[in-house]
């Protein structure tokens, strides 16, 4: 099964002047994780023309932040621009088209290790309401879900970050050729992504929102995993998968109260191993990124698919339910 990593120290030049959560650290961790498995051979991409980001994002916010990002600034309270921001951002939005470039010409994973993060930033920056950008600048999985829509005439997004992808929700929401299901902790940061989000005018149907309950388990994302995001696979059919791959929920990290461990990122790797992935870095801040990280993609390099069984908690079981209430107008449970 084929493996790359396309990755530009660039992506470490985007950094805080004082104690921040997204700082460069996040990505020599993952790094390590990666040297670990025997998989470090690193693919440097070549950054996009700059109107490429008019493809996800509005001129005057793309203006705002090239302007902000000339010395170090914060946007809004969570979310800081620096002089290497800007270069960092289209090196990002290049590594994303590369790797579902690859992996429409190959089968196999392609990680896009990027930085600035992005899923929360929408068309115009916050998005949905959201109180700030939660550290993301432009939305790189957006981005790529744009580019293998161009390439392939639909895509499905799958984001399974602890929080949920509201910028990217935003930017695809009346997009039919776009299916984005999104696994994520209710009532946290950004205050969205509820079962009823279902897409927008002539795009019903094409979001699919699992909000977990708090304290959730592997028990209940493998269970959710199987009962909705296999199912939208199997029936949508996509040519390539692009993964919001944040891995903020395991256990120990410390930004929600999501308790996953490698057994669900495992799993997850593994179910998705008939398909060729394009992973956009997202969140994961500290062990998420020793274990998950790695566990995701020994799952989808084994393609081995075992079955395991669950118990899911009583929360869980409901919001599964009321998903498949929902959607059942769009598609077969």
């Amino acid at each position: 099964m084929a493996f790359s990593v396309i990755y530009s120290p660039v992506f470490l030049e985007h950094r805080p002047e004082n104690y921040h959560p997204e700082n460069p650290g996040r990505l020599l961790r993952a790094i390590k994780a990666l040297q670990r498995l025997g998989l470090w051979k690193p693919i440097e991409p070549s950054p996009v023309p700059e109107e490429e980001l008019l493809t996800v994002h509005t001129e005057d916010y793309v203006e705002l932040v090239r302007e902000r990002s000339i010395k170090f600034s914060y946007l809004d309270p969570d979310t800081y621009v620096s002089p290497g921001t800007w270069e960092a951002s289209l090196l990002a939005f290049g590594a994303s088209r590369t790797a579902v470039e690859m992996a429409l010409k190959r089968k196999g994973l392609y990680l896009a290790l990027v930085r600035p993060p992005g899923h929360h930033a929408g068309r115009s920056g916050r998005a949905f309401n959201a109180p700030t950008l939660g550290f993301c600048i432009f939305n790189n999985a957006a981005y790529a879900a744009k580019v293998a829509e161009e390439l392939t005439g639909k895509v499905l997004v799958i984001d399974f970050d602890a929080h949920h992808g509201n910028g990217t929700q935003e930017v695809l929401w009346n997009d039919n050729k776009v299916v984005h299901v999104d696994l994520h902790e209710r009532d946290i940061y950004p205050w969205s992504g509820y079962e009823y989000e279902v897409g927008g005018n002539g795009a019903e149907g094409t979001k699919i929102n699992l909000p977990m309950p708090h304290y959730a388990r592997d028990d209940d994302y493998i269970y959710a995993w199987n009962e909705i995001v296999l199912p939208i696979l199997a029936q949508f059919k996509p040519k390539l998968v692009v993964i919001s791959a944040g891995f903020d929920g395991f256990l120990g990290e410390n930004l929600t109260t999501l308790r996953l461990s490698e057994l669900f990122f495992a799993y997850a790797g593994s179910t998705l191993s008939r398909y060729p992935l394009a992973v956009v870095f997202e969140g994961g801040y500290s062990v998420g990124l020793d274990k998950g990280l790695p566990a995701f993609i020994r799952g989808y390099l084994s393609g081995e698919i075992r079955e395991v069984p669950v118990s899911p908690s009583y929360e869980a079981l409901r919001t599964v339910a009321r998903v498949k209430e929902i959607h059942s107008e769009w598609w077969e449970f």
